[in-house]
């Protein structure tokens, strides 16, 4: 098998792995600072702040007494209190003892001497550091782009090869082909006015400019232009590009995202020719669609034909600022719905509803981060935005070695007023060692053969 061909074909290896090691470093630093920072408000001491493991590139030590290193394998990191063994912050006895003999009192200052509260605090706040930096990331995002404002105004009207288009900055919607777009975000309004449009271009497009209503040609309000392309996706392999023009799929003219969607769903997986406007050329490309599991809106999964790409509009609607407050429950929704659809799909997979193709591996990952990387330095911010949500959701899950394991331990010392066991905590280590690392292989095996 060549491990080459999964890289993507616009990144290159070093390209790739430069994305990959930014982003997992991002969100290392940003979960094991949480980890540091309560548990040295909890009077907890941090000897080692480490990002990546192996050989120390680079270290120093601060006043405090705590070493911040970057070592040589960037896949992970931690942070080793005082009392701990190792990374997994594992009891060391000898270390402990040395410590009680030396002053009794700094036992305090360790993770095994520390009140459960504080343990507890610490250890949690890896995960919730993660959901805290997804939900100001999601906030700034949507900040930054803003809402469209009422009623429907353009902003921006690109060009795209071989559409018509009279539009202009500022031109208020009042009407297309008849029909008035529907006020605020809701979905269903805006799929049944999609579902209203003919499928035609040009169409008319009823306009408030200077004072006065005139009517002027433009595209579909959703023409067959492609927005985006999700990574690892058919239309990524097949060499699709953001704002290309698809002008005919085997050979049949179409002029709205809706019939690329239609045909693509009914296709069966069969190959499909692409002629592709780009720039001033035609292109024809491959394109073989792939099974996808979606989510419904009810809940549940359906499997569909998907290519990867996200609809374009026929114009930029102008925006508005939203307020810090807004920004923020987007945020919170958008962080959420990670949460809600990773434990959703999860339960489906037990359940053999849904392929466990969807679990990605290494590889994968990389893979994407190389190919959002290339879209821009939101796409990818938006990206670690993503994954940092999945680390604290994985973190949280109760496998002992992982963050929800001490948290189950500390609330079965809770409840029956003494930790587990030294030999206990060994053998349940190990357990989670081993669920860990076989959870690694599967998904490495996933990048491989699925």
């Amino acid at each position: 098998m060549d491990i080459l061909g999964l890289i993507p074909q616009f990144g290159g290896l070093l390209y790739t792995i430069a994305a990959f090691v930014a982003a997992l470093s991002v969100i290392v630093a940003v979960h094991e600072y949480g980890h540091y920072i309560v548990g040295r408000w909890s009077g907890i001491h941090a000897e080692v702040f480490s990002i990546g493991f192996g050989p120390v590139l680079w270290s120093r030590v601060d006043r405090r007494g705590t070493r911040w290193q970057i070592a040589a394998l960037p896949f992970g990191g931690y942070v080793k209190f005082m009392g701990d063994a190792n990374a997994a912050s594992g009891k060391d006895g000898d270390s402990l003892a040395e410590i009680y003999r030396r002053n009794p009192d700094d036992l305090r200052r360790t993770m095994h001497g520390a009140p459960l509260w504080a343990r507890a605090a610490t250890v949690a706040a890896g995960p919730v550091f993660n959901f805290v930096m997804s939900i100001l990331v999601f906030s700034a995002i949507f900040f930054a782009r803003g809402v469209p404002v009422e009623p429907l105004t353009v902003g921006e009207a690109p060009s795209h090869p071989g559409i018509e288009s009279g539009l202009q900055p500022g031109d208020r919607i009042v009407s297309i082909a008849g029909h008035v777009p529907p006020q605020g975000t809701e979905t269903s309004g805006w799929n049944t006015f999609e579902a209203s449009l003919p499928l035609e271009s040009p169409l008319d497009y009823k306009v408030a400019r200077d004072g006065a209503e005139l009517v002027v040609p433009g595209p579909h309000f959703y023409p067959a232009v492609v927005g985006s392309v999700i990574p690892r996706s058919a239309a990524q392999d097949a060499g699709l590009r953001p704002d290309d023009v698809i002008a005919a799929i085997d050979g049949t003219p179409i002029v709205a995202f809706r019939q690329l969607k239609d045909t693509v769903e009914g296709s069966g997986g069969k190959p499909l020719v692409l002629d592709v406007r780009r720039g001033g050329e035609t292109l024809q490309l491959l394109l073989v669609p792939r099974r996808t599991d979606t989510p419904k809106p009810e809940g549940g999964y359906e499997t569909n034909w998907r290519i990867g790409v996200a609809s374009g509009q026929a114009f930029e609607p102008a925006t508005t600022t939203p307020g810090v407050g807004a920004a923020l429950m987007a945020g919170v929704e958008g962080t959420y719905g990670i949460v809600e659809s990773s434990l959703s799909g999860l339960w489906h997979m037990i359940a053999g509803q849904i392929s466990t193709c969807n679990i990605s591996g290494p590889i994968g990952i990389a893979q994407a981060s190389g190919a959002v990387a290339s879209q821009g330095a939101q796409s990818f911010i938006a990206f670690i935005a993503v994954l940092s949500t999945a680390v604290g959701l994985l973190n949280l899950f109760p496998i002992p070695a992982l963050d929800g394991g001490h948290l189950m331990f500390y609330a079965y010392e809770a409840v029956a007023g003494k930790p587990p066991s030294d030999n206990v905590l060994r053998v349940l280590m190990a357990i989670g060692i081993t669920l860990i690392l076989s959870l690694m292989l599967f998904s490495l095996s996933n990048d491989l053969f699925c």
